[in-house]
């Protein structure tokens, strides 16, 4: 083969090598400023997550808010979304047990293992309300660390804010005064907005509830769990035990609250038989939520219940 031309294949094929690398270094600042990837189960933790991480990080909720997050399925959506992620973000305390481990394992992402910085679980990082399931009846769920739907105390995912700001930041140190400046706003928020909502509220409400899920509304509000439409934690309203809650609350005055995806028969029997009134509400955020989201939620809480 003639020089000229050998030495026009070798150039040509350096050029090739120039424009691959050129590109590449072009590509990877867009790589580094996607940031994070996380993935949480529910909604609020997604709220939390895209309030503190910012422009820094991508972040996709598994649960959708008007289902029960105790009883999902472990979807190939699930495992797809866990394989890319850096983060995965969990209630705990036996909420997602049904269906995450085996999401995990399908994702095979040591990053997101237990006992690994990817694997964030929530209920570790705050003190749980003991369960009902501790002590029985335990013939449906049974919460053997305690109540897991903390996600209804904004004063526990204010300290859960700014322990995952701290996580994000192992992972992403670049980002780490930013990442705790968010949380420590947000944490301000959420306790100043339960003060304010709790302020608004008539004091000594005596409120019934389908499932323990709206429990730690005694944390921040001014109310008191005085029944539950659940005969046990996961067992269907039986005629028998809604009946012996009429004969309990006869001649009181309350509200009985309850989740969208929970059935509202037993809630419309005690609204007929005591008179009180009922409400049908959210217990997570929409699923693209912020902080902001999260906020309105607290506030759908908060105006269900008779104001000053």
């Amino acid at each position: 083969m003639p020089f000229s031309k050998t030495r026009t294949r070798i150039t040509r094929t350096l050029a090739a090598v120039a424009s691959v690398a050129a590109l590449a270094l072009i590509l990877l600042p867009a790589h580094a400023a996607a940031g994070l990837n996380i993935v949480a189960t529910t909604s609020s933790l997604g709220a939390l997550a895209r309030e503190i991480g910012g422009d820094e990080a991508d972040v996709r909720v598994l649960a959708p808010p008007d289902r029960d997050a105790h009883y999902l399925d472990a979807r190939p959506s699930f495992m797809a979304a866990l394989r890319r992620a850096d983060m995965l973000l969990e209630i705990g305390a036996g909420l997602e047990e049904g269906w995450l481990p085996a999401a995990q394992r399908g994702a095979n992402n040591r990053a997101i293992n237990s006992g690994q910085p990817g694997h964030f679980r929530a209920a570790d990082k705050v003190e749980l309300r003991r369960s009902i399931t501790m002590d029985g009846p335990n013939m449906g769920h049974v919460h053997e660390e305690g109540n897991p739907h903390f996600n209804a105390d904004p004063l526990r995912m204010a300290d859960i804010g700014l322990a995952l700001a701290e996580r994000m930041s192992e992972l992403h140190p670049n980002h780490a005064e930013a990442f705790m400046q968010r949380a420590e706003a947000a944490a301000e928020r959420l306790r100043e907005h339960a003060e304010k909502l709790a302020e608004r509220v008539e004091p000594d409400q005596r409120i019934v509830v389908y499932h323990e899920d709206l429990d730690y509304l005694e944390e921040w509000l001014p109310v008191e769990i005085v029944g539950y439409l659940e005969p046990a934690p996961g067992i269907p309203p039986t005629a028998r035990h809604l009946r012996s809650l009429v004969d309990d609350l006869e001649g009181t005055e309350g509200t009985v609250l309850y989740a969208e995806f929970q059935p509202p028969r037993g809630a419309e029997f005690l609204e007929r038989n005591l008179g009180w009134p009922t409400h049908a509400v959210p217990l997570d955020p929409p699923a693209d939520s912020g902080l902001d989201g999260y906020l309105e939620l607290m506030s759908t809480w908060a105006q269900a219940l008779p104001q000053r």
